[in-house]
């Protein structure tokens, strides 16, 4: 029996899909299509996967340190139990990614089949997946490292391409493996229409399937230095609750690079002899890399005049467009091949041929020193999340929502005061020596410079309102003396 480990990738960033993609809260943590997120969807996409020959194992999951909270709820969220999430202090690519998630794999003397899945992407078919997967499979047992490749829908000038060499017949593969004869950069639009004309290109998909010892094989002949950095990252990175951290100074001398570049297209010219054989697997399964809002518009359920609608509202004589309202009503009237996208702190107007230019808008907010490139104004903690409401002049309200069974730091702010107004549940109040328990309508000041914690002792969730007061009201005004969660920053 052959064992099979998924790696999921959950490094981007996705700010093509800015204002709903936010650095700190990517788009493979967005329900961008059905009711999962993107994330979810992948951890599940192996779920129904059934045959008596492989046995699937849960798991290994590759983060950036920042998401580490979000990303383990969401899959405490779907009953998943991962064989790791390991995390990256800062991100370096795939390619470094993967070779931590093949060290993980071997730490314990397996030799476990790698599918490599970025946590971004919405397959649609996936019966059609998992038939492309046993085809990888059986070329991966024999020692190649493997992609698939997607089969063009139209000429596309955003994907990389791969040619196809000749076809290998394998024991086990039903499907057609190929060779794989060489990566091509984006085309322009006559050289697109060209590959799809010839049925010999297939979109870069960036998912991948090998052997985790083949992997480090083939980075370590290719790439030494960046598997130094990554053996001496994982060797030094030390357990945290359900986290594996790896090695922050290590880490940071790693080399940035994608398994493309890093490995595959090397494996594809004569330097990769004797290394391993690079192939490729078709995948026709509906596949899409949500890059950008065009590309939720394709997957979307449209009305019968092309508009993708979602959230509250209205479309008046609109076509061909997409339309997203998170917080309020959005009504548009006579566009055509737009993009509308609201949230509660900002709104998105674009036409679908410029949506490649959003990214633009991203980088002016950072130049700019904005926070919303980075967060929304509802913010989520590991504990649960809160939602600015209003600011002044030395005043402040949010609304606090604390999960069952979760508390915040016990902590202390020199430059403000609190109150707290609990609105639903039950809240567990520590300030300064005495604790109390707060329902419904009830309250409670906190005094500037006085410890204090607040918890959830109940089984559904605290909402509260706080307002705080006084001279300095940013988050890096607290002291934290205990964190059930080992943290230092927010």
């Amino acid at each position: 029996m052959t064992d099979l480990q998924p790696v999921v990738l959950s490094g981007g960033s996705g700010t093509r899909l800015w204002p709903l993609s936010r650095e700190h809260y990517p788009k493979q943590l967005l329900p961008l299509h059905g009711q999962h997120s993107m994330l979810q969807a992948t951890v599940l996409r192996l779920k129904s996967f059934s045959s008596p020959q492989i046995n699937v194992l849960p798991p290994v999951v590759v983060c950036n340190e920042e998401h580490r909270f979000l990303v383990a709820e969401q899959i405490r969220q779907i009953h998943a139990a991962p064989d790791g999430i390991l995390l990256e202090p800062q991100g370096r690519n795939t390619a470094p990614a993967l070779t931590l998630a093949a060290l993980h794999a071997v730490s314990r003397g397996a030799d476990p089949v790698l599918l490599v899945m970025p946590a971004d992407h919405v397959i649609l078919g996936e019966d059609k997946f998992h038939l492309a997967v046993a085809d990888a499979l059986a070329a991966a047992e024999q020692g190649a490292v493997v992609t698939f490749g997607i089969v063009p829908t139209q000429p596309e000038t955003g994907y990389g391409y791969i040619k196809k060499g000749a076809s290998v017949k394998l024991r086990g593969a039903a499907g057609d493996v190929a060779k794989l004869d060489s990566f091509v950069e984006k085309p322009d639009r006559l050289r697109a229409e060209e590959y799809v004309k010839s049925g010999a290109y297939l979109w870069n998909s960036g998912m991948f399937i090998m052997k985790a010892s083949v992997w480090l094989a083939a980075i370590e002949k290719f790439q030494p230095e960046m598997t130094r950095c990554c053996r001496d990252a994982y060797a030094n990175g030390s357990r945290d609750k359900d986290f594996y951290r790896v090695d922050k100074a290590a880490f940071a001398r790693c080399p940035s690079d994608s398994i493309d570049y890093a490995v595959m297209e090397k494996l594809a010219e004569p330097a990769g002899a004797g290394v391993a054989q690079a192939m490729v697997v078709p995948l026709d399964a509906g596949w899409s890399d949500v890059g950008a809002w065009p590309a939720i518009w394709e997957i979307s359920q449209r009305d019968q005049n092309g508009n993708a609608l979602k959230g509250d509202v209205y479309a008046i004589n609109c076509r061909n467009t997409l339309a997203y309202s998170e917080s309020r009503l959005v009504a548009t009237v006579g566009l055509d091949d737009m993009i509308v996208v609201e949230t509660a702190d900002a709104v998105l107007v674009a036409h679908k041929d410029h949506a490649q230019d959003i990214k633009l808008v991203v980088n002016r907010l950072k130049e700019e020193q904005r926070s919303q490139h980075q967060t929304h104004r509802r913010v989520f903690r590991p504990w649960g999340s809160y939602e600015g409401i209003d600011v002044g002049d030395r005043f402040q309200v949010k609304r606090i929502t604390v999960n069952p069974g979760a508390a915040l730091s016990l902590q202390m702010h020199h430059h403000r005061a609190e109150h707290w107004i609990v609105v639903r549940g039950t809240a567990r109040v520590t300030r300064g020596d005495e604790a109390v328990l707060l329902s419904e309508n009830q309250s409670t000041y906190i005094p500037l410079g006085v410890k204090h914690r607040l918890e959830n002792p109940g089984k559904v969730p605290l909402e509260l309102i706080e307002v705080q007061s006084g001279s300095y009201l940013g988050e890096d005004d607290i002291v934290r003396f205990e964190d059930v969660y080992g943290r230092k920053d927010s």
